[in-house]
């Protein structure tokens, strides 16, 4: 998705709580200048913080299964960190430096180093990120970094405890896209299941009830502030009426004949 396209939806979050939002905003859609403005954009909308990673754009997804994928040189990463930190006007606004070397196929040397320079060039965090199943990388990352906060995000190593990360010292753990994946096997299996028996009775009792639906959308609020702001007697404005071919009178329309042309003898 164009960074545009992501701003819109984040606006409507932002619309809906009051808990702080912190952006996944890939690379900062660009160079040192589309990471700066897309700062702009994110405090007029009130989002908290964005994290952006150390590859080139346009980024690949951290687990597919392809080549080693290219990182930015530290020096242009650097320069990014630094810019979106100028420009951002809101104090508590977060920068997030997600280091991308284990990804990579770096080894912890270079993911130490990337992570030293994020955080001198002013990044309030670092997110160590890896695809290992077991922890041992960010566990190795912490036993030496002694820096700022740091952010994981345990999707390949979802069965390290909690506990293990809390007594490690990390700061935040995202668990980054479960939500979405247990709506989509939930959209799949109610379709699968109206598909099949051609009938809602069994998907009715699984889904949310209408109630909720409303309740989300704040259908009480609205309804109050109708009630408020709107005169007593005041009705939904009908339809404008429109003519169509069976408004028209019934009759044979006569058009003059164009006038006979001379024939020249």
């Amino acid at each position: 998705a164009s960074w545009t396209q992501v701003l819109e939806i984040v606006e409507f979050m932002c619309d809906a709580t009051s808990v702080p939002i912190l952006l996944d905003a890939d690379t900062g859609y660009g160079n040192f200048n589309n990471a700066r403005r897309l700062v702009r954009k994110l405090e007029q909308r009130g989002v908290a913080g964005m994290c952006i990673e150390d590859k080139l754009f346009p980024k690949t997804n951290s687990f597919l299964a392809t080549e080693r994928q290219p990182l930015a040189s530290v020096e242009e990463f650097v320069g990014k960190i630094k810019a979106s930190k100028d420009t951002q006007r809101d104090p508590d606004f977060c920068v997030v430096a997600r280091v991308e070397a284990f990804i990579a196929g770096y080894g912890l040397d270079e993911a130490l180093r990337r992570a030293h320079a994020y955080q001198e060039a002013g990044a309030d965090a670092v997110l160590i990120h890896s695809k290992r199943a077991d922890a041992s990388e960010i566990m190795d990352f912490m036993e030496r970094w002694n820096g700022c906060p740091v952010v994981i995000v345990p999707t390949k190593y979802y069965e390290t405890p909690t506990e293990a990360f809390e007594a490690a010292g990390i700061s935040l753990v995202i668990w980054a896209n479960h939500l979405m994946r247990a709506s989509i096997a939930a959209m799949q299996g109610t379709a699968a299941t109206i598909r099949g028996q051609r009938s809602l009775v069994d998907v009715e009792p699984t889904v949310a009830p209408l109630a909720e639906v409303f309740r989300l959308q704040d259908e009480a609020e609205l309804s109050a502030a109708e009630r408020r702001y709107l005169p007593g007697n005041a009705q939904a404005p009908l339809p404008a009426a429109t003519k169509t071919a069976q408004d028209e009178p019934v009759g044979v329309h006569v058009h003059a004949a164009p006038p006979a042309r001379a024939e020249r003898a």
